[in-house]
């Protein structure tokens, strides 16, 4: 294993996540999952500042968002801060009718970086939300010099999966619409050969939107004689 990858795993299974499944490579960097971070941060007792907004456009927004980790003896708390930024088209693509959410986006981003921080993991790792910045080159230490731009990334097929998947979920318009689209046979094949947590979180969002679509339906109530 690289030296790199040992410090990411060393730090990765003092929270119970292990490297496997949660970190991959894009270009020769390593990537995690905004999620696993998320579950580090409860873990390790990661708390944040209300955030400040620093630009709101329709297109645009770009958060400042501090953390706060706690310290083993009282006063040796930590603290950092990151900006985190997502323009619609050209760090943050959206897909064919996906909807951008730009704000959510500008957040994890900022989260994300904080979080890698306070863990001592930055540059070390980069969240999947920078993938967008990857695609296009920023930042530009991690693209690679020697690479073959006949060769598709890998990633960026299951990115783009990722965001059809949801963008047509969004599209339906019933409980039993979104069921028969996620036990669809293509969605099946799509799914199994998206990485675990990848699917994971397409599923969650399929879940979340039969939610709002009203699911579970509410039981009847019988009506007294």
């Amino acid at each position: 294993m690289r030296t790199a990858d040992k410090q990411i795993a060393d730090i990765l299974v003092r929270y119970g996540e292990p490297f496997g499944g949660n970190v991959w490579r894009v270009q020769g960097t390593a990537v995690i999952y905004h999620r696993t971070l998320e579950r580090i941060a409860a873990q390790a007792g990661i708390r944040f500042d209300p955030p400040t907004l620093l630009r709101a456009e329709r297109d645009e927004a770009v958060i400042l968002v501090t953390g706060r980790l706690p310290g083993v003896k009282p006063g040796s708390e930590r603290v950092e801060w990151s900006i985190g930024e997502a323009l619609v088209n050209v760090n943050y693509r959206v897909s064919g009718k996906q909807a951008g959410y730009v704000y959510a986006m500008a957040e994890k981003r900022a989260k994300d970086r904080v979080i890698l921080k306070l863990l001592e993991l930055h540059g070390l790792v980069y969240s999947e939300e920078e993938a967008d910045e990857f695609r296009h080159g920023h930042p530009a230490a991690v693209r690679d010099v020697n690479e073959d731009l006949d060769n598709p990334d890998p990633f960026d097929e299951v990115t783009e999966a990722e965001a059809d998947l949801k963008r047509r979920i969004d599209e339906m318009t019933s409980i039993d619409a979104v069921t028969d689209l996620m036990l669809d046979t293509e969605t099946q094949r799509t799914l199994g050969q998206m990485p675990s947590g990848t699917r994971d979180e397409v599923r969650d969002y399929a879940k979340a939107r039969l939610v709002a679509l009203g699911w579970p339906p509410k039981k009847s109530r019988r009506t007294a004689a």
